[in-house]
């Protein structure tokens, strides 16, 4: 059989490869360079709270501060992750360039007077307003910007956990519900990795976990991993409707803005007196490491780090969701090898991903981010608790963005094109064989 070689064809593939490679490292250094700046600012704002135990009294304040900036100056950044994923989804306009600096200062805010929430949502939004400003002079089509803002999720997410395979799944993964967008693999691979090693180039750090000795899988473990996913998968969806409620009830009941993150605040500064710990505050990094420890945690954590978070980001302070997820995943998954009696290190691993899994609806990135934090011998058992908590968090999750492309039930039907948004809100399911 005679080898056809089309040069028409090689010639836009080879040009296609070279543009979205040229493209992708240009975002991943923007991203790269952006998370390198928050971390760095992140370390600081937590050792100084750490330091000066006392400035959790200002939490209230900041939190009043927080929603002046974006009553004032937000207008459209205010809609943080959902808003990069609506520009995907439909292109229109532009990311505002506002949302970079202004996610930037409320973020670390939040982390320096004690709230509780994450770094991956201000990564992203950072990264995302940053490309498309950075490329407007190149006036690229709808379906360009598209991909554009796609990698600018790797990187953003491959730069600031320090996962670059991982980065660039959840980039292709996050917009829909079941389903791959291969049209962005070139940019969010180069994005991913550009992004993770020009934050290291800066000198960032980033923690390391060691899971301990990993047990043989036999037919009772199997089982009791699926049970733990079965139980990291509710976690997802309770933390995804109490977040959702708690945004609710504040803006149903509560008609002044600023004083909503006032009252999320007394909150969190009341529940850390009444505790008495501090565990609760932040990220979480402690409470995780602890995890990982033959010693545990208290088996009831992973609920106070949900309320925490939930009220954190409800009332309206900034960051992101993901690491408070980690934090929530691994002290449910210690405290289930602690009333199991199985090696604490190997469930909390399972945890740290898993209920990321089901929350943000991404379980092949969250198995290939296990993968690459803890080690291909978990390679099964992460995919296994991933996989059961994505299917049992059923159609909710923390971006409302999302798409619904395919149901996790075949009797499941949903309006083509409807979002979580709207699947919450109610939209109509079909019966099944209709």
């Amino acid at each position: 059989m005679p080898i056809r070689f089309h040069l028409p064809e090689h010639r836009a593939l080879a040009s296609t490869l070279l543009r979205w490679c040229l493209l992708g490292a240009w975002v991943g250094v923007l991203a790269g360079c952006a998370s390198a700046f928050f971390l760095t600012a992140l370390s600081w704002a937590t050792e100084y709270r750490e330091a000066h135990p006392a400035i959790l009294w200002g939490l209230p304040v900041a939190g009043a501060g927080i929603a002046w900036l974006y009553g004032r100056f937000g207008k459209l950044a205010a809609g943080g992750n959902n808003l990069i994923l609506e520009h995907i989804h439909h292109p229109q306009g532009w990311v505002p360039f506002r949302m970079a600096p202004l996610i930037l200062v409320t973020t670390v805010l939040t982390h320096l007077f004690g709230g509780s929430a994450g770094r991956e949502g201000t990564a992203v939004q950072m990264a995302g307003s940053l490309a498309d400003a950075a490329t407007r002079p190149l006036r690229l089509s709808r379906p360009e910007r598209r991909l554009l803002l796609m990698s600018a999720i790797s990187g953003g997410f491959g730069s600031v956990f320090g996962t670059p395979l991982a980065g660039m799944v959840f980039g292709l993964e996050v917009l829909s519900v079941g389903r791959l967008r291969y049209d962005a693999l070139v940019p969010c691979f180069v994005a991913s990795y550009v992004g993770d090693v020009i934050c290291r180039a800066w000198g960032v750090q980033h923690h390391h976990y060691l899971v301990g000795p990993v047990p043989s899988l036999t037919p009772w473990l199997v089982l009791l991993v699926v049970f733990s996913g079965l139980l990291f998968g509710a976690t997802s969806f309770l933390f995804a409707e109490c977040t959702d409620e708690v945004q609710r009830v504040m803006q149903s009941r509560v008609t002044r803005a600023w004083l909503r993150p006032v009252l999320g605040g007394s909150a969190v500064v009341a529940l850390t007196y009444a505790l008495g710990t501090r565990d609760y505050l932040g990220l979480g990094i402690p409470l995780i490491e602890r995890s990982f420890s033959a010693e545990g945690v208290f088996v009831g954590a992973f609920a106070l780090k949900l309320l925490f978070t939930a009220v954190t980001l409800g009332s309206g302070f900034k960051g992101g969701e993901v690491t408070p997820l980690f934090c929530i995943g691994a002290t449910l998954g210690a405290a289930i090898a602690q009333l199991t009696g199985q090696p604490t290190g190997f469930f909390a691993a399972l945890g740290f991903v898993a209920v990321f899994a089901g929350a943000a609806n991404t379980p092949l990135a969250c198995v290939l981010m296990g993968i690459e934090l803890f080690g291909s011998a978990l390679g099964v058992p992460l995919a296994t608790a991933c996989i059961v908590s994505y299917v049992i968090s059923g159609h909710r999750g923390i971006y409302l963005s999302q798409q619904v492309d395919t149901a996790k039930a075949p009797g499941l039907a949903f309006p083509k094109g409807s979002t979580l948004r709207e699947v919450r809100e109610g939209w109509p399911w079909d019966e099944p064989g209709e």
